[in-house]
């Protein structure tokens, strides 16, 4: 149970520091037979960093109560 509650709490400090991601989608623009143009549309998603903070605090409740059962 500690491991995984310092794994929560590692994911949620990545959640903290990190709070966008890109990605890339590709997009067929024209189509004419034998010529295709495409594009990279991008994507991104963004969270809150309060959500990184609520993810350590349940990885912080995971290693408490692991640490209250010994």
């Amino acid at each position: 149970m500690k491991k995984i509650g310092i794994i929560i709490i590692l994911i949620g400090l990545g959640l903290t520091i990190f709070t966008a991601f890109t990605f890339f989608t590709r997009e067929k623009v024209v189509d004419l037979g034998a010529i295709e143009i495409s594009r990279d549309k991008p994507h991104h998603l963004n969270w809150s960093p309060l959500i990184g903070l609520a993810v350590m605090a349940i990885g912080g409740g995971v290693l408490w109560q692991a640490s209250r059962k010994q």
